[in-house]
C-alpha cells in the first residue's frame, strides 16, 4: 500500500453579499469532506463573498466581512483536522487582490494572489483587481487585529508560493490561470508540487464543459500529478449561471465528477488517491531533466501530512468515494438540449426563491419562443419535485415559503405539475389577428404543464389607443393589407406589442391577489438571442419583462430543445409548436398573406446564428463576414447575393442597437449574446449603412461576379 490521500472539493451556491449564507455553506462542505476522511478541502473562487460582487469589490465594507467571515471559519471546530484552501478578496499595501487562503488548525498558511485574471466577455476583474506580478515570490502580510486575535500570528507570506506537508506538495492555480498559455500548474510542477488546486467561479455556456475538462485533463497528463477543480454552482445575482462540475483529475485521468446542474446549494466530491501514482507518472527522463533546472518555488512548511486521514472511510463505517485512478471513469456531458433544459431552470429557481417572489408570469403567445420559456419553467418545477422527494430540506422550505404555506406545513412540492399550478401563471393576450390555432396551442400547454392559465381579448384596448390618436391628430392609420403605409402599419403592429407588456406587469402584480395570496410575480421575457441581435423585437413590448431564461439562446437550439422536451417531458403537444410557422400575429391574415417572421425579418434563423457568431465569436466586421462568408456559401449563392445578406444584416443591426441597451436580463447561454449591458459593449448609435465598409464588400463582389462571367465564357 502507497500512501493514500483523500482529498475533497466542491461546488457551492453561493450569493454575492451573502456572507451568513456563503459561512454555513462553507462550513457545511468542511464538515462534509471530514466526514469522508478527506485532509484537503478546497473551494470556489472568492466563496466568501460570492464571485459576483462586482463594483462592491471596491469597497471597504466588503473586505471587513471577508476577514470576519475567515475568522469564524478559523475558530470553527469543523475546520480543524483539515487543510483547506479559502477564497476571498484581500487589500495587500492598499492594493486589492483576488485570493486564495490557505489554513490549517486555526492558522493561515498562506495568502495566495491571483496572477493571471479574467477580463473577457463577462469577467470584468481587471476593473476590481490587481494581478500578482511578482511570481515565485512572496512578501509579508500584517494580518488585521481580529485575526491576530484568533490566529496569534502578527503577519503570514503574501504571494506566490507552494504549500509543504509531511508527505506530499501543494500548489495553486486560480481559475483563468488554467486557461492561460503559460500556466503555472507547469513549472509548479516541475518543482515537485504533486498536488494542484483549482477554485473557479467559471459561468455555463452551451458546449463549453468540453474545454474545461480537456485542459483539467491535460494540465496533468504531462506534469502528473493530481488536480482538483472546485467551481461555483447557481445564480448568485445577475445573468450568470455558475455550472458546477466539481472535478478531480490524476495523470491526465478524471476520476470523479460532480453535477453540472443541481439544486443543492453544497456537492461534496471526494477521492482516495495514492500519491505514489503521481511519482511513478513522473519517472521520465526528460521530464526530469527539465525537473533539475526548474526555478524553485518557495516553499510554506505545514507540519502535517496529508495521509492521515481515513482513507475515504465516513464516520457511519460505509465507504466514502474510493476512487483510485479508475481509467474507466466517464466523464459526463449532457446534450446541448438538456443543458437548456437545466441550465436555466436552475437559474430561474436560485432567481424565485432569492427575490422572495411568488411564481412568474409569462405571456403565453402559442409560439415556440413563449413555449420554451414555459417548459424551461415546467422543468424547474420537476427539479423540485425531484429534490422534494429526496427530502431535500432547503428546497422544500423555499418552495412552502414561496407558495404561501407556513413554515411548519406538510406541504411538501412532489407533484411537478401540482407546484406549477401554484407558481406559474400563463396567459394567452389574443386581438383580431390572432389565430385560433395559436390559441389553442396556448391553452393545451398551459394544461400539459400544470400552469395557472388564463385567456383575453385585447382588442378594446388596442381600439382605444388608436381612436385616442384618431382624435387627437384628426387621421386614422390603417394596416398595409388595408392600403397603410409601412409607417402605419409598423405602428399598428408596435400599439398591440406594447400593451401586451402593460397587461403583463398588471397581471403580475395581482394575480396572486386574485388567488387569495400576497406578493406579486416575476415577468419572463421570450425573445430570443438571434432576434435580440436582428433586432426583430418591439422596444418595450413582452420582450421586456424582468428576466428572460432564453434571451441568449439560439432559435435553431430552441427547436431542438422542445423536440427533445417533447418525449423526454412527456408533452405531445410541443409537436404542434414545432411544425408551426412561427409568426408575431401583430398584421392582419387575409387570403394572400399570413405574417412569418423569416420573411419580415429577410433572413432565416440559422443564417442569424451564423452571423452572430462571426460577428462576436470570430470578431469579424462587415467586410471580413463577408469574405468568410464567400468562401463558406460560395457554393450555394452568388457573391452578390452573399453581399446583399452581409449589409442588410449590418443594417438592421445597427439601426436595431439602441434596442440592446434595454434589452431583459437574460440567462448568459451563447457566445454570441448581443446584450450591450455587459457582456457586448459596442455602440447604440451606428452609420447604419456603414458606407466605407459596404463599398469594399460591393467592389469585391463585383470583381467577383466579373471573374466568374469570365471563366464562365471561357469554358
Amino acid at each position: 500500500m502507497g500512501h493514500l490521500i483523500t482529498v475533497a472539493t466542491c461546488t457551492l451556491n453561493q450569493w454575492s453579499l451573502d456572507f451568513g449564507g456563503n459561512l454555513e455553506r462553507i462550513l457545511a462542505s468542511i464538515r462534509i469532506a471530514k466526514e469522508r476522511g478527506a485532509t484537503l478541502r478546497v473551494g470556489p473562487e472568492l466563496e466568501i463573498t460570492g464571485y459576483g460582487c462586482q463594483d462592491h469589490f471596491l469597497e471597504g465594507d466588503t473586505g471587513l466581512h471577508s476577514w470576519e467571515v475567515l475568522a469564524k471559519i478559523l475558530e470553527s471546530e469543523d475546520a480543524k483536522g483539515i487543510l483547506c484552501d479559502i477564497g476571498m478578496p484581500v487589500t495587500h499595501k492598499n492594493v486589492i487582490y483576488n485570493c486564495r487562503v490557505i489554513i490549517y488548525d486555526g492558522k493561515i498558511a498562506l495568502i495566495r494572489p491571483k496572477m493571471w485574471l479574467a477580463n473577457d466577455g463577462n469577467y470584468r476583474e481587471l476593473r476590481w483587481f490587481t494581478p500578482w506580478m511578482k511570481h515565485r515570490s512572496t512578501e509579508e502580510h500584517y494580518l488585521p487585529r481580529i485575526i491576530q486575535k484568533v490566529t496569534g500570528q502578527i503577519k503570514v507570506p503574501f504571494g506566490d508560493a507552494v504549500v509543504s506537508t509531511k508527505d506530499t506538495c501543494i500548489g495553486v492555480e486560480l481559475c483563468e490561470e488554467l486557461f492561460t498559455p503559460a500556466s503555472p500548474h507547469i513549472l509548479m510542477g516541475l518543482d515537485g508540487v504533486e498536488i494542484f488546486t483549482n477554485s473557479s467561479g467559471s459561468h455555463h455556456e452551451l458546449r463549453k464543459l468540453y474545454r474545461r475538462v480537456d485542459l483539467i485533463r491535460e494540465a496533468t497528463s504531462k506534469v502528473g500529478g493530481i488536480y482538483l477543480y472546485a467551481n461555483q454552482q447557481g445564480c448568485d445575482g445577475d445573468r450568470l449561471y455558475y455550472d458546477g462540475c466539481a472535478i478531480i483529475a490524476v495523470n491526465g485521468h478524471v476520476i470523479a465528477q460532480g453535477s453540472q446542474f443541481s439544486l443543492q446549494d453544497v456537492e461534496v466530491v471526494t477521492a482516495t488517491i495514492d500519491i505514489e501514482d503521481v511519482r511513478a507518472h513522473r519517472a521520465a527522463s526528460s521530464r526530469s531533466m527539465q525537473a533539475a533546472g526548474a526555478e524553485r518555488y518557495q516553499r510554506i512548511e505545514v507540519d502535517w501530512a496529508l495521509s492521515g486521514g481515513k482513507f475515504g472511510v465516513r464516520e457511519d463505517g460505509e465507504p466514502g468515494d474510493l476512487a483510485m485512478t479508475d481509467r474507466r471513469f466517464e466523464v459526463r456531458f449532457h446534450k446541448p438540449e438538456e443543458e437548456i433544459a437545466l441550465g436555466p431552470a436552475c437559474w430561474l429557481w436560485d432567481y424565485l426563491r432569492r427575490s422572495r417572489t411568488q411564481g412568474y408570469f409569462v405571456p403565453l403567445s402559442g409560439g415556440i419562443d413563449s413555449c420554451a420559456t414555459s417548459v424551461i419553467v415546467y422543468s424547474m418545477c420537476r427539479l423540485v419535485a425531484d429534490a422534494a422527494k429526496n427530502d431535500d430540506e432547503q428546497v422544500i422550505a423555499d418552495a412552502r415559503r414561496i407558495v404561501g404555506e407556513p413554515e411548519d406545513s406538510a406541504y411538501v412540492p412532489t407533484d411537478a405539475r401540482e407546484f406549477c399550478n401554484r407558481i406559474f401563471h400563463t396567459c394567452y393576450m389574443g386581438t383580431e389577428n390572432s389565430s385560433t390555432e395559436t390559441r389553442g396551442r396556448a391553452k393545451e400547454l398551459a394544461e400539459a404543464i400544470g400552469s395557472y392559465h388564463t385567456d383575453l381579448n385585447m382588442d378594446t384596448l388596442v381600439t382605444a389607443v388608436r381612436n385616442l390618436f384618431s382624435f387627437v391628430t384628426g387621421v386614422k392609420p390603417q394596416f398595409r393589407a388595408h392600403g397603410g403605409s409601412p409607417a402605419e402599419n409598423l405602428a399598428l403592429q408596435n400599439i398591440q406589442a406594447r400593451l401586451r407588456m402593460v397587461i403583463a406587469y398588471l397581471f403580475a402584480q395581482l394575480l396572486p391577489w386574485v388567488r387569495g395570496r400576497s406578493g406579486g410575480l416575476l415577468v419572463l421575457g421570450s425573445a430570443n438571442v438571434d432576434e435580440s441581435l436582428r433586432g426583430y423585437l418591439t422596444k418595450y413590448d413582452c420582450s421586456s419583462a424582468d428576466i428572460n431564461p432564453i434571451g441568449a439562446i439560439s432559435k435553431t437550439d430552441l427547436k431542438r430543445f422542445i423536440a427533445w422536451a417533447k418525449d423526454a417531458f412527456d408533452l405531445p403537444i410541443l409537436e404542434q409548436f414545432l411544425t408551426a410557422v412561427p409568426t408575431a400575429e401583430l398584421e392582419p391574415i387575409t387570403e394572400t398573406y399570413v405574417q412569418a417572421d423569416e420573411a419580415d425579418m429577410g433572413m432565416t434563423y440559422d443564417e442569424l446564428s451564423v452571423f452572430g457568431r462571426l460577428r462576436k465569436v470570430e470578431k469579424c466586421g462587415p467586410y471580413s463576414m463577408f469574405t468568410k462568408l464567400v468562401h463558406e456559401w460560395g457554393s450555394i449563392l452568388s457573391p452578390t447575393q452573399i453581399a446583399d445578406k452581409v449589409k442588410l444584416f449590418f443594417f438592421e443591426y445597427a439601426r436595431n442597437r439602441h434596442k440592446m441597451t434595454t434589452l431583459t436580463p437574460s440567462y448568459h447561454a451563447e457566445q454570441y449574446s448581443p446584450d450591450d449591458n455587459r457582456f457586448d459593449l459596442r455602440p447604440f448609435l451606428y452609420p447604419s449603412r456603414f458606407p466605407w465598409q459596404f463599398k469594399k464588400i460591393d467592389e469585391v463582389a463585383a470583381t467577383l461576379r466579373d471573374k466568374s462571367q469570365l471563366k464562365a465564357k471561357t469554358d
